[in-house]
C-alpha cells in the first residue's frame, strides 16, 4: 500500500476495509461509519455516491471506452479541454490531459524546459519551490518537492532544482510573525535571491501551490502571490500554480489562483477534475506557451496512454455540471468562515499551537508548549502522532490526517458539500482525541 507501514499489519494490525460512501461519509466492512474528513486524498469534493457521476461514465464507455489523442481526438476530451480553459484565469486556453497531479507536474517542467529550448534560451532549465512543498512522486515531481524525507530513499534524483521558505508566518522569524505583509514580502523576495543566486538566465520555473498542502495548510500572505509574479515576470521565469489539491472549489472557486486574483502562467491540477471518481489530471498552460508549437516540426515529445481518457473526461463533465447546478464555490465561501471559527475553538486546548488554512482546507499544528511554539520531539511524534492520534481519530469517526512532513498537524480537507452539523462534528471529535493526545505526551 503506498505510504504504509507494512509491518503494523504484517504483524496482526487490521487493515480498514472502506466499503460504501453516501455524502460526507463511508463505512466500513464492519459496518462502522466515518465522516470523510479528507475528502478520501483531497479529492471528493462533491462527496461520495453521486450516481451521476457514474452514469455519465457508463454511458460514455459503451459509446467510447478508450482511444488516445496522441494526433487524434474525441468529442469528450474536446469539450472538457474548452471548459477548461473558459474556467482558467488569463489567457490559460491549452490543456494537455494527465492520469494525475504528479504526471501535471512533471510536464509542466517538460513544458518549460522545451518552451525554452525552443525560443532560444536553453540554458533555462533550473526549478525554484518551496520548503516542505509536496509536488509528486515521479522523479522530476519528487525533485521539486521540498520534503527531505521523501526524496531520501531514491537519490540521486533530477538535479536543477532550488527551495526556499515557505508562507508558514507560524514559524516566521522573528520581527515578521505579526504583520502579514511585511512576512509576505520577506518570503516573496526570497525567490527573487534564489533565481539571482542560480542565475536568472538558467531558471525556466517558480513552482508553487497557492496553499501548500505539506506541513500543513499555509495560505499565501497578503501581496505574496502579486510579488512573486512580478519577480517572475522581472526575470522572465514561468509562474506554475501547482493547484493538485485547491483547484475545483476547495479554496471557493475552481482555481485558488483565480480566487487570489493572480494569473500564473501553467496551473497543474487533478483530483477534484472528476471528484476523484476517475483518475484524471491536466496541465493548462497559456496561449504564448503553446505558440512555439504552432508551427514547423516542433512537438512537445512528452504524453501518457490515458491522456484524456474519454470515460474520464465524462466524468470531470459530470463534476463540473455539477458545481454549476449546486452552486458549490458559492457554498464553500459562505461557510468558510464558519469553518474557521469552529476549527479555531480548539485553540483552548494547550496542545493546539496554531490553525490556518482557506476555504475547506485547514492545518491544525500540534506543539508541546505553546508559549515558546515548541513542536513535539522526534519521540512525541513518533509516539503520540503515529502510535496514537491517526488510529484514534479513526477510531471516532473521523478520518483525516496526522502528519508531520513539518510540523506535527491535523490536516482537514472534506467534501465541499458539508456545513455546520459537520464543522461541529469534527470538531467534537477532535477535541476528545486531542485531550487524550495531550496527556499521554
Amino acid at each position: 500500500m503506498p505510504f504504509t507501514r507494512h509491518s503494523v499489519y504484517e504483524g496482526g494490525g487490521h487493515v480498514p476495509v472502506i466499503v460504501r460512501g453516501e455524502g460526507a461519509y463511508v463505512w466500513d466492512d464492519r459496518g462502522r461509519r466515518y465522516l470523510d474528513g479528507l475528502a478520501g486524498l483531497f479529492t471528493v469534493q462533491l462527496g461520495h455516491g453521486r450516481t451521476e457521476i457514474g452514469e455519465a461514465m457508463a454511458r460514455q464507455a459503451t459509446e467510447l471506452g478508450y482511444f488516445p489523442i496522441w494526433s487524434y481526438a474525441h468529442p469528450r476530451a474536446i469539450e472538457l479541454a474548452e471548459r477548461l480553459a473558459h474556467l482558467a484565469p488569463g489567457d490559460l486556453n491549452r490543456v494537455f490531459f494527465t492520469s494525475g497531479g504528479g504526471e501535471a507536474v512533471e510536464s509542466a517542467w517538460k513544458l518549460a524546459k522545451q518552451y525554452f529550448r525552443i525560443t532560444g534560451q536553453p540554458t533555462r532549465h533550473k526549478v525554484i519551490s518551496r520548503a516542505v512543498a509536496y509536488h509528486g512522486t515521479p522523479q522530476g515531481a519528487l525533485s521539486i518537492t521540498g520534503i527531505p524525507e521523501a526524496k531520501a530513499p531514491f537519490e540521486p534524483l533530477v538535479p536543477s532544482t532550488a527551495h526556499v521558505p515557505n508562507t508558514n508566518i507560524y514559524r516566521a522569524p522573528d520581527g515578521l510573525r505579526d504583520d502579514e505583509k511585511a512576512f509576505g514580502r520577506w518570503a516573496a523576495d526570497r525567490i527573487a535571491e534564489a533565481i539571482r543566486f542560480e542565475g536568472p538566465s538558467t531558471v525556466a520555473a517558480v513552482f508553487l501551490e497557492p496553499v501548500q498542502n505539506g506541513g500543513g495548510c499555509f495560505p499565501p500572505p497578503p501581496g505574496y502571490l502579486e510579488r512573486v509574479r512580478e519577480i517572475c515576470d522581472e526575470y522572465g521565469v514561468l509562474l506554475v500554480a501547482d493547484e493538485t489539491i485547491t483547484a475545483f472549489g476547495r479554496i471557493g472557486d475552481t482555481f485558488a489562483m483565480s480566487r487570489f486574483g493572480v494569473t500564473p502562467d501553467i496551473i497543474t491540477c487533478a483530483k477534484g477534475m472528476t471528484s476523484g471518481y476517475c483518475p484524471m489530471g491536466a496541465m493548462i498552460c497559456s496561449d504564448r506557451l503553446f505558440e512555439p508549437f504552432r508551427k514547423g516540426s516542433a512537438t512537445f515529445l512528452h504524453g501518457f496512454t490515458w491522456s484524456g481518457h474519454p470515460v474520464g473526461a465524462a466524468a470531470a463533465l459530470a463534476t463540473l455540471d455539477i458545481f454549476e447546478r449546486e452552486g458549490i464555490h458559492a457554498h464553500v465561501r459562505e461557510h468558510e468562515e464558519q469553518f474557521r471559527q469552529t476549527l479555531e475553538r480548539l485553540r483552548d486546548l494547550p496542545i493546539v499551537g496554531d490553525v490556518r488554512g482557506a476555504g475547506y482546507f485547514y492545518g491544525i499544528e500540534l506543539v508541546q508548549d505553546r508559549a515558546t511554539r515548541q513542536t513535539l520531539s522526534n519521540e512525541q511524534a513518533e509516539r503520540v502522532l503515529r502510535g496514537y492520534l491517526s488510529t484514534a481519530l479513526f477510531d471516532h469517526g473521523l478520518y483525516c490526517r496526522a502528519d508531520d512532513r513539518g510540523d506535527p498537524v491535523v490536516q482537514l480537507a472534506p467534501p465541499l458539500i458539508i456545513g455546520p452539523p459537520e464543522f461541529d462534528e469534527i470538531e467534537q471529535i477532535l477535541r476528545t482525541v486531542l485531550t487524550e493526545a495531550w496527556s499521554r505526551l
